[in-house]
């Protein structure tokens, strides 16, 4: 499509439309609104008013000009202020002579201690045609609120867009926002699939990412705090509501993140320390991985009390988790929420029993999922609902008694368990569990391999492995592994143990093969994980 073609289609005009409140400072005495017209309009302003009253107050607006692939746009955004807490009021929003309909909103509490809001997540949809509809996923949304008119605010949890590189799929969300987004506040954290673009985007081809989300930064400029990490801003930025404070993550310049994220959770004296970032770290998938988020981000999020997130289209959460430990109460670490899909499109994961999860949702059906946080002083309430109705999950988090009802124990071993991205082994494990010797963890290779899908071939005193396109062979007694990059000494012998199998040094076994192992102490399990999502599957001759 031409842009020639898209601008009378779903282009910009200069009457304002993608109308969208956002919390920016303090909610209760002020709201800011952004909404797009065409270049041609370089002006704009909001006006401002309690219901009843019949005076207007206008709100200045500042200008961000962008030009998208199908557009060339002006988007403007205005602070609605002064506001009174807990009031009614109507605003209206363009220039003197094009102006968008009366839209109303309530103002926020006042630093309450109990409040509630609304948590999404993947509500990517639309085919690369336009109008890429969203309508469902409005129509989802206005039946949640409607059903939670308690709900202050909207939180997603990224993928927002299901290639944001284009203006196809942002309007189409905008479309399907309409008569939401006017009202109640929005914010965005940002996905994968929001910085994702394509050089065709018709035909699917030429995919890649935009490291500072071009799009997401450009339409979004002025709706949120300008105060995340330098050089990573809109993307990351933090606000305050009541006694908690949000800190939204985005999905590049990780250093710069951790840092931010550790540095804003410390210097905030609320009570509750939330944040979303996209990319779950307890998946629930088999072949997830979290190696970008996890370690990187471990500092930053073990400051926080709840991380939501979203990514796997699935329902989880964990256990309170702390470094590299599952424990039970609050205070020893945090709860990672992962909030399943927002737009009915079952998972390409198929959720697993891992082992930091206290609780997971094979969510299957075509149908959204949902969360309602609600906050009442120390405690968080959080249920997740099937949008049908159905409850998938009702937990409080009580930070005075240190406590999480309903309680769910994290697992303590008596005996050292081996996990494969926290998955247990089953049958090929039971009896070839971890052995310590001189200091060293050793694990059977072939067991790991009957799990994952891997090749193992044993020959008399040698086992060769191989997944991921990497193998590795072991002989018995010999501290030398030959791997795809060469002879490699291990940092001890290959040694025959449990059941007459093979067993190596779990460091040694997983360097050539694109895995790293990792000791969960307080729980005394190894789980190996790796930074790839491939599927292991033997060849079948």
């Amino acid at each position: 499509m031409t842009k020639e073609q898209w601008k009378p289609l779903r282009g910009s005009s200069p009457t304002p439309d993608q109308i969208m409140l956002s919390i920016k400072g303090d909610p209760a005495r002020e709201m800011t609104v952004r909404w797009r017209v065409s270049e041609d309009v370089t002006n704009g302003y909001a006006l401002l008013r309690p219901v009843g009253s019949q005076t207007w107050t206008r709100c200045e607006a500042v200008c961000n000009f962008f030009e998208t692939d199908l557009d060339r746009s002006n988007f403007f955004f205005s602070d609605l202020k002064p506001l009174s807490p807990e009031t009614e009021y109507e605003y209206t929003v363009g220039d003197d002579t094009r102006r968008s309909p009366v839209f109303r909103f309530r103002s926020l509490k006042d630093h309450p201690t109990r409040f509630s809001f609304l948590c999404v997540s993947d509500i990517q949809t639309g085919s690369a045609e336009p109008p890429a509809d969203y309508t469902f996923v409005g129509d989802f949304l206005r039946e949640t609120l409607r059903k939670h008119p308690e709900a202050d605010f909207i939180l997603t949890a990224g993928d927002n867009t299901n290639c944001g590189q284009t203006d196809v799929q942002w309007t189409g969300l905008f479309l399907g926002l309409a008569g939401i987004a006017e009202s109640v506040p929005v914010m965005f954290c940002m996905g994968n699939h929001d910085d994702m673009g394509f050089a065709d985007y018709y035909a699917g081809t030429g995919k890649y990412y935009s490291e500072h989300a071009t799009y997401f930064t450009n339409m979004l400029r002025y709706s949120y705090p300008e105060n995340g990490p330098v050089g990573w801003e809109i993307a990351n930025y933090a606000f305050d509501y009541g006694n908690a404070h949000f800190s939204i993550l985005g999905t590049s310049g990780y250093k710069e993140m951790n840092e931010w994220l550790l540095a804003d959770a410390s210097a905030s004296d609320k009570t509750w320390k939330l944040a979303a970032h996209h990319f779950p770290v307890c998946y629930a998938g088999p072949t997830i991985e979290s190696a970008d988020t996890w370690p990187a981000l471990q500092p930053g999020m073990d400051a926080c009390d709840v991380v939501f997130s979203g990514h796997e289209h699935s329902f989880a959460r964990s256990y309170p988790r702390r470094g590299d430990g599952l424990y039970d109460r609050p205070s020893q670490g945090t709860v990672h929420y992962n909030i399943g899909s927002g737009a009915r499109n079952p998972p390409g994961t198929r959720v697993v029993p891992k082992v930091w999860n206290a609780k997971t949702y094979c969510h299957e059906e075509n149908l959204s999922m949902y969360t309602i946080a609600d906050v009442d002083g120390p405690r968080l309430r959080l249920r997740a609902f099937v949008e049908d109705g159905r409850l998938v999950d009702d937990c409080v988090i009580d930070k005075e008694l240190d406590r999480i009802t309903p309680p769910d124990p994290a697992p303590v071993y008596n005996r050292p368990r081996l996990k494969y991205k926290g998955y247990d082994l089953g049958m090929c494990g039971e009896h070839l569990l971890p052995q310590q010797i001189n200091d060293l963890w050793y694990v059977c290779p072939g067991a790991v391999m009957s799990y994952t899908g891997g090749t193992a071939v044993r020959a008399p005193g040698q086992i060769r492995v191989e997944i991921y396109g990497r193998f590795a062979v072991f002989t018995e007694n010999s501290d030398v592994m030959e791997t795809s990059g060469g002879a490699v000494r291990m940092a001890g012998p290959c040694l025959r143990l449990s059941e007459g199998q093979l067993f190596v040094p779990v460091e040694d076994f997983c360097r050539p093969l694109r895995m790293q192992p990792l000791y969960f102490t307080h729980n005394n399990f190894i789980s190996i994980e790796s930074d790839t999502e491939q599927r292991p599957v033997p060849v079948q001759p």
